[in-house]
């Protein structure tokens, strides 16, 4: 219970402060799932979240070895052979942007849960 309303605050305090970035009243999709909560972004609110302070703010409170990321199959972001990614949030979010339609979904996950991740992020283009 404690979870889901910390997540359900942060979650929202994200969400605002995207639509706020991209100075539209769209809102961001919010996702649930039994261990974790997220949100998908348009592209608008994809491309404002990288050009923000957010992923620095976020790799402040939550070390890099902590965020997953799910890459699609044509990223220029190095893996290595364990498949761990070599790039920053803001680098995951903004290669997504960087396609005219380019999103991604952000998830944050349960304690204890998705092997220690917090934080997941996901891209998604055509």
């Amino acid at each position: 219970m404690r979870f889901t309303v910390i997540s359900a605050t942060i979650i929202a305090a994200l969400a605002a402060a995207v639509t706020f970035g991209t100075g539209t009243a769209a809102a961001a999709d919010p996702l649930s799932q039994p261990d974790r909560v997220g949100l998908h972004l348009d592209h608008a609110e994809t491309t404002a979240l990288g050009d923000g302070p957010l992923p620095a703010l976020v790799t402040m409170v939550v070390p890099l070895n902590r965020i997953g990321a799910g890459l699609k199959g044509d990223t220029e972001i190095h893996r290595d052979e364990n498949g761990g990614v070599h790039a920053s949030l803001r680098q995951v979010i903004m290669e997504a942007a960087d396609h005219p339609d380019g999103t991604v979904t952000l998830y944050l996950n349960a304690p204890g849960t998705r092997n220690g991740r917090v934080l997941d992020v996901y891209q998604n283009w055509s």
